[in-house]
């Protein structure tokens, strides 16, 4: 129902978008970043390159405010100019968007992107939170993917994503430029699965079904079915006591690598095991610019094979 929902609205929004005064449309490419805090982003904007810490004239960021399962105000957000501070602590009240002092992937994704097609305007949707799960046994009260997951009101974080989607897609121009623009669905970028790698042998076993289920999902809600994917494969500090931090993290490693691997078009990011960390959790400034540029040249890379085909 809840899918049936989202694309009855696009179906309807996104024809109304072809028409404006002028006949003119613009048609842009979209990505939706997801996960959990990874995709957050726990950089230092104060420690950004000077290539980075700017305005993206060229890169339009929808930010849906992150929310626990149970809340309505989940995926408010404002199309604007990419710039830093879409970390830890962005929020959104869907007119107003609090930027943070943190930043993700996102600066060095739009980056390698302006240079891997240049004079291409971009779309960027953000909806992540920390600590989710996909597995709803996972979740410690922190939040589920998970599309059956009904809890005490029936939202959960795979609404919030809906609910992201559906308001940018609402905005018929999101650079302002008096022309309608086609948000034309390019690619998806998942960073999570920690949070299903710390509890249970069982939880982490079924990581692969649930990840190949919500990716279809995710690409049905946008109408592509074979929409690239790219995973950013999890790893660990090794900062706990008894030295790993994901007790079961190599069985969805392994998860992550079957996606990749059996999926015809998606692909894995492995870089992450040489990142330093800022906390046993979360990667330091340099491994957000690092996974970002690496994201977005495979994402280049599977959207060139598909188009060649």
């Amino acid at each position: 129902m809840k899918l049936n929902l989202l694309i009855l609205l696009i179906m309807v929004v996104m024809p109304g978008r072809v028409y404006c005064q002028k006949g003119q449309i613009d048609t842009i490419k979209l990505f939706f970043l997801g996960g959990q805090s990874n995709m957050d982003g726990y950089g230092y904007t104060a420690e950004l390159p000077d290539s980075l810490n700017r305005v993206f004239e060229n890169v339009w960021m929808f930010h849906g405010t992150p929310a626990m399962d149970e809340h309505d105000y989940g995926g408010l957000g404002k199309w604007e100019r990419l710039k830093p501070g879409h970390g830890i602590g962005f929020a959104s009240d869907g007119t107003v968007n609090k930027l943070s002092d943190r930043f993700g992937l996102e600066l060095s994704f739009a980056a390698t992107l302006e240079k891997l097609y240049p004079g291409n305007k971009i779309a960027i949707v953000k909806y992540s939170k920390g600590g989710t799960a996909i597995d709803s046994m996972a979740s410690n009260n922190l939040g589920s993917w998970d599309v059956d997951y009904i809890g005490k009101t029936g939202v959960n974080q795979y609404d919030h994503f809906l609910a992201t989607l559906s308001n940018a897609f609402w905005i018929r121009d999101i650079d302002g430029d008096g022309a309608a623009d086609y948000l034309m669905p390019s690619g998806i970028i998942w960073m999570q699965g920690e949070a299903d790698a710390g509890k249970t042998e069982e939880i982490a076993r079924r990581y692969y079904a649930n990840l190949k289920r919500l990716m279809n999902l995710i690409r049905a809600s946008l109408r592509t079915d074979d929409l690239p994917v790219v995973i950013g494969k999890i790893s660990d500090s090794w900062r706990d006591e008894d030295g790993r931090v994901w007790t079961y993290g190599e069985l969805v490693q392994y998860a992550q690598e079957k996606y990749a691997a059996t999926d015809h078009n998606a692909a894995i990011v492995r870089d992450t095991r040489y990142y330093q960390y800022s906390d046993k959790f979360h990667y330091d400034s340099a491994g957000y610019i690092d996974l970002g540029q690496k994201i977005a040249q495979a994402i280049y890379q599977l959207m060139e094979r598909q188009r060649s085909r």
